[in-house]
């Protein structure tokens, strides 16, 4: 795990070398272990390392090949390195360490990019200079776990782990990308692979990008594809689940130091300990608790450590805890908004806080998410889209669910220019469905399928980068075991119902009686059951009966409490930094609506809170 920053002169001169390690060294919080620095030709190449396979200073990168042809910067894990490396010996490579970064040169050199591509299963972005080519090739893992930025100059392509090592770059202006913004306030994520930052782009998942003198080239090497489910007979299909979690967990428990495990009350995170418990002992668990003496309705039950109590003992886990308060958001604010950059979903400082925890004790964390985006844990958003007719049904039922924030009217009175018309958010949402290979829509079953390829590719997406940002601006590497190739590849071919056990119960149940989620979370209650029933003699009764509960502080009671003086300050007061792009008095108005008890305004004032705090970062200069 580490963090990567690059330049590829586009005119074929020479790139500074003080350039170079400028932006290295603004990534310095992933990689607090190690530097490198790499100038030849037309490319520079900075790495700061974050030691969690081979430790010794034969894993520093950049690395080369040894003739020095081949160069690579490298973030991430490759869990099946060793099965690679088994294999590339031989086809006659000679290893000289026992660094998973090695495979790669060796896998490049033997079976060109694109069968390294597709035989990694891992978490990686990585680039790689061919010098006799002169070709620079940009990779980032199928599941899109690693970030990998790219920016531009007249002169150059820069690429990095993180936005700030742009900023670093002397050419570097900041400046707000109003499409993005727009987008971030309909979803409260972003689907396009553009960012807040104008001028900077994400490299999509899966994609393989060639730079050379014929220009630039892209290839996606892999997709999600939920269309082809295969018949399966249940007590099968759950011994083979069980079996490729095993697998799954074993894999990632790879490094040579210590490897720790986040444990919620829920069952993936449960999962994930118990098995990884059976190959460590004395695993280090953590978990994010509240404090809630002054919070009142659902939020009162958002505490999840009695669960992860039950789970700790279960395992016989050294378990920690860490408990945040009303208060913890004015302090955590600016520092979770300076490492995740790009702002992705709802309220994420107390990933922040657990993985600061974390980081106390282990380099390696092990975490449960995927699974309900793989095995369908949400069944109270399919149940928008069970009774579609046909596709463009479906597209305006699913949309309307996922303007989590605004919709196209409230959009026209929000901006203060640049609003989009009534077609541009519903035309963002329908590209996620571009190049989907296969998809049916003509049946509940293809409509929650279809449900399961957009969650993947955008809400878990923005899971994963929340992860990475927060972890690693502690120096914690995050893993994910439900995102390991033959666990997703399992999981796309099953069957839907072996996933909703209750679909026919679901059909019956009257739309219009569902109106609050906690309604819909009590009525559609069979989600992931194949993962249910193969973890039933490996988890506590109790674990596996509890209602499905997301990581959430309550926040919604402390705006209106606690926290009301701290949202008034920074949303109110004389001088709104974010007024340039937003209406403050239709701030004002959602605030003091949500202060009023009339609505519940939780998610637009934390991405008004967040959005302020950017730009108070970026554009004020704010430094914490």
């Amino acid at each position: 795990m580490c963090g990567i920053a690059g330049l590829y002169n586009l005119h074929n001169g020479p790139v500074e070398e003080r350039i170079i390690a400028t932006m290295r060294d603004a990534l310095i919080h992933r990689g607090p272990d190690d530097e490198g620095l790499l100038v030849q030709d037309n490319i520079g190449l900075g790495h700061r390392r974050l030691s969690i396979i081979d430790l010794t200073s034969a894993g520093r990168q950049p690395m080369q090949s040894p003739d020095g042809g081949i160069a690579i910067i490298f973030n991430g894990e490759i869990y099946n390195f060793r099965e690679l490396r088994t294999l590339l010996s031989k086809e006659g490579w000679a290893f000289r360490t026992r660094s998973d970064t090695e495979v790669l040169i060796a896998g490049y050199a033997i079976w060109g990019i694109h069968g390294l591509a597709r035989r990694v299963d891992g978490m990686a972005a990585f680039g790689l200079w061919d010098r006799r080519l002169k070709r620079l090739f940009l990779v980032r893992d199928r599941f899109g776990v690693k970030p990998l930025y790219l920016w531009r100059t007249d002169r150059h392509l820069a690429f990095a782990s993180e936005i700030k090592a742009f900023m670093a770059h002397p050419d570097f202006k900041v400046r707000v990308n109003q499409a993005a913004l727009r987008e971030y306030f309909t979803f409260q994520n972003l689907f396009r692979p553009h960012t807040l930052f104008d001028g900077v782009e994400q490299l999509p998942a899966a994609t393989i990008l060639t730079i050379d003198d014929e220009g630039e080239r892209r290839e996606t090497y892999w997709d999600y594809d939920f269309s082809k489910t295969e018949p399966i007979d249940p007590e099968e299909a759950v011994a083979k689940l069980e079996r490729l979690m095993r697998d799954a967990v074993s894999r990632q428990l790879v490094a040579d130091v210590p490897v720790g495990a986040y444990l919620s009350g829920g069952m993936d995170s449960g999962a994930v300990v118990a098995l990884a418990a059976n190959h460590v002992p004395r695993l280090q668990t953590f978990t994010a608790g509240f404090e809630l003496s002054r919070v009142e309705g659902i939020e009162a039950t958002f505490d999840e450590r009695r669960a992860a109590e039950l789970m700790a003992y279960t395992c016989k886990t050294e378990h920690y805890e860490q408990v945040m308060n009303a208060g913890d958001i004015r302090w955590s604010l600016p520092r979770v908004i300076w490492h995740l950059e790009d702002l992705r979903l709802g309220m994420s400082y107390p990933n922040y806080y657990i993985a600061r925890l974390a980081s106390k004790f282990v380099k390696v964390c092990l975490s449960g998410a995927g699974g309900d985006e793989l095995f369908g844990g949400y069944p109270w958003r399919y149940y928008r889209v069970f009774r579609s007719l046909d596709r463009d049904h479906y597209l305006e039922n699913y949309y309307g669910f996922w303007q989590r924030l605004t919709n196209a009217e409230k959009r026209k009175a929000l901006f203060r220019s640049g609003a989009d018309d009534e077609d541009e958010m519903f035309n963002v949402f329908r590209s996620v469905y571009r190049n989907a290979k296969g998809l049916a829509f003509d049946s509940p079953e293809d409509h929650i399928q279809a449900s399961l390829y957009f969650e993947c590719r955008t809400f878990l997406s923005g899971l994963l980068l929340v992860g990475d940002k927060l972890a690693m601006a502690s120096g914690l590497e995050e893993r994910f075991p439900f995102l390991d190739n033959a666990l997703v590849d399992f999981a796309m071919r099953l069957p839907v119902s072996h996933k909703l056990a209750d679909l026919d119960h679901m059909l019956a149940i009257d739309e219009d009686a569902v109106k609050k989620k906690l309604i819909a979370q009590e009525a559609f209650a069979g989600g992931k059951s194949c993962l249910r029933q193969a973890m039933t003699h490996i988890l506590p009764a109790q674990v596996m009966e509890r209602r499905k509960q997301g990581f959430s502080s309550p926040e919604a009671s402390w705006y209106r409490g606690e926290n009301a003086d701290y949202v008034r300050d920074m949303l109110m007061g004389p001088e709104l930094a974010c007024s340039d792009y937003l209406s403050p008095d239709q701030i004002r108005f959602t605030v003091e609506q949500h202060m009023s008890g009339k609505a519940n305004n939780r998610l637009l004032i934390w991405s008004f809170l967040s959005f302020e705090q950017w730009c108070r970062t970026f554009e004020g200069g704010e430094r914490v």
